[in-house]
């Protein structure tokens, strides 16, 4: 025995092999224990613009099966027991006896109310606006219907509009990123909304007309963000389309679609531009998607960045923010574009603008944010190295050409929501994510103070809109005006304890502006 080990050491020593031996063995027992495997559906079908008649039915279950899990908030209530019955097969009313709703499970409505909650503390600004014409009802008889997002975030927006008086019915504009609990804490509350996370093409369209066609009740307003409602009411209800009294878009594809229905001379009703609003451009395109890049990525795929060689499509603001994010954990980055001033601002921020095909055999991540269709060809996704990721930030579906993947020589494998392999003969696979749609709605979440601002801007284009004189707005496209962007700032700035400077009299005769703004032209650029 040494000298150092006190006596009974050879027992102490006995007693905790034996201690650590049970400990090990307890711990192998929990490893072997069986895991529970979830099952998705190997078959999907690309979204397309317009549904079919035939054979949706299954398709409903199948995609509502393999999307409701999330690693996200956005689904973090799901009832997995429920995922086998649409939601369009349901009887579901809420606790007020109505059934004029469709969600995934109007149960939910308790854990949905207290993520709204947690939004509004963070959108104090659209909280402010609704304090403050509440008693004036700005909306009352406005009978708003909205195709956008459905998440907490939204979901402020849409009860502020009821606050000021607005009637809402509500679809989503994606079949991904619909928070299930929240849609059912608006059903709850009274909301005509129509939407669940992992909706057919079918449901998506189903979902539109059944906010747009009901008996007693007629749209007045468009809330839209895609363009895809708008679409819908100009295609299907040309009667109630001409009645409009205003529209209002927040998205690239959707403003694209409605200056293309302007320059037809078919834009029968009065149209606000939020997208290109300053607000809008620069904090939810450009700060928003700085961050929710790298949570959308991080969550699905767990990539390390450092090092890895990304190309981004697009350096709109979109891009820009991307761009940032990426190079600041130390990606590889280039960029490709159209815009040759856009090319110039790419490679002034240091990055190097190059044609795709140059890059697609060694790049590691490939982004697409251009808002335009086949960025990504099938002839590039045969080039690409094998793990290469492929994902878009843009509004729509079609920048990646997902329906030249859906062939028989290609094998896809559902690995996690919203991530799927897709397997060459060779065995190269591709990882792609949310089948091509955007990704940070889809994926992850967004910063919700970023879509504060854009909650409030949309709100007030609404109030403009509706309130506006005849003859202030014609049937076309407009901006956002100048000073209801700066008023939408000025309330986000508390936050920040920001302080203003204020003109004095004789600066303000100087710069030939008034006191109160606006305070830049129309032409400025941010």
């Amino acid at each position: 025995m040494s000298v150092l080990e006190p006596a009974g050491g050879e027992e102490v020593k006995q007693a905790k092999e034996v201690e650590d031996a049970e400990k090990y063995s307890f711990m192998a027992t929990v490893t072997k224990a069986p895991k529970k495997q979830i099952q998705f559906a190997d078959d999907m079908q690309e979204f397309t613009k317009f549904p079919t008649k035939t054979g949706r039915r299954s398709l409903s279950r199948s995609i509502s099966q393999s999307s409701t899990d999330s690693y996200s908030s956005a689904a973090s209530y799901t009832d997995s027991s429920d995922d086998e019955v649409s939601p369009r097969e349901k009887q579901q009313t809420n606790s007020k006896g109505s059934s004029n709703f469709c969600v995934k499970n109007i149960k939910q409505a308790e854990f949905g109310r207290r993520e709204i909650e947690i939004a509004e503390q963070d959108m104090s600004a659209l909280i402010s606006l609704r304090k403050r014409a509440q008693g004036e009802k700005p909306l009352a008889g406005a009978k708003i219907v909205g195709c956008t997002h459905i998440t907490a975030q939204t979901a402020v927006l849409i009860e502020t509009l009821c606050a000021l008086g607005a009637q809402c019915r509500w679809s989503a504009c994606n079949i991904y990123s619909t928070q299930n609990e929240v849609a059912a804490a608006l059903a709850e509350a009274g909301v005509a909304v129509f939407a669940w996370k992992g909706e057919s093409e079918d449901d998506f369209w189903w979902c539109i007309d059944r906010c747009v066609n009901i008996d007693g009740w007629q749209a007045n307003m468009i809330l839209d963000d895609g363009g895809d409602l708008t679409h819908w009411v100009y295609k299907k209800y040309p009667s109630v389309f001409k009645k409009i009294r205003g529209i209002v878009e927040e998205s690239v594809t959707g403003v694209h679609r409605l200056y293309q229905l302007s320059k037809a001379g078919k834009l029968c009703v009065p149209a606000m531009n939020v997208n290109d609003s300053v607000t809008k451009q620069k904090f939810d395109n450009l700060y928003c998607c700085r961050e929710s890049i790298l949570d959308g990525l991080k969550r699905t795929t767990d990539v390390m960045f450092g090092g890895k060689q990304v190309v981004v499509c697009g350096y709109g603001e979109v891009g820009k923010g991307c761009c940032a994010a990426l190079k600041a954990l130390g990606a590889i980055v280039y960029v490709t574009e159209i815009d040759p001033i856009c090319a110039l601002q790419a490679c002034m921020d240091g990055f190097r603008v190059v044609k795709l095909s140059e890059v697609i055999r060694q790049v590691d991540v490939v982004i697409t944010c251009t808002g335009n269709k086949n960025v990504v060809t099938r002839e590039h996704l045969d080039r690409m190295k094998n793990s290469c990721i492929v994902c878009n930030m843009g509004h729509s579906n079609t920048e990646i050409d997902v329906t030249s993947l859906r062939t028989p020589e290609l094998t896809w494998e559902r690995v996690r929501s919203q991530v799927d392999h897709v397997i060459w003969p060779d065995g190269k696979r591709v990882v792609l994510l949310a089948e091509g749609r955007l990704l940070n709605l889809s994926c992850s979440t967004v910063p919700t103070f970023v879509l504060s601002i854009t909650a409030t801007t949309q709100a007030l284009a609404l109030i403009e809109l509706y309130n506006a004189p005849e003859g202030r707005y014609k049937q076309d496209v407009y901006l956002l005006p100048k000073k209801m962007d700066e008023y939408v700032a000025s309330l986000h700035l508390p936050s920040f304890d920001a302080h203003l400077t204020e003109l004095t009299d004789d600066q303000a005769k100087y710069l030939g502006l008034n006191k109160n703004g606006p305070f830049k032209p129309n032409y400025y650029r941010y």
